[in-house]
């Protein structure tokens, strides 16, 4: 937990945003537990992937800091970072 609050308030922000993360996990939740049981686990993993193209429709605003996150971790990663992204 200490090293967190070494980051700058941009990174936290995006660090802590587990709102979308937890919204994600009802809906496949959601979806598993009204179809009860599954014949096999490719049925099941089928079903999670729709749901996930259906759910990923409903994304359309990115996070509003994230450039400014991008930035700082840039900061503080440098080369690795870089490297990540591209």
């Amino acid at each position: 937990m200490i090293p967190f609050f070494a980051y700058p308030p941009e990174v936290k922000t995006i660090i802590y945003t587990t709102n979308s993360i937890e919204s994600l996990h009802m809906r496949l939740r959601k979806i598993v537990k009204n179809r009860g049981h599954f014949p096999s686990d490719e049925v099941a993993t089928e079903l999670l992937f729709l749901a996930l193209r259906n759910i990923e429709k409903d994304w359309k605003m990115p996070q509003r800091t994230w450039k400014q996150a991008d930035n700082q971790f840039a900061i503080m990663f440098g080369e690795r970072f870089t490297n990540a992204i591209n």
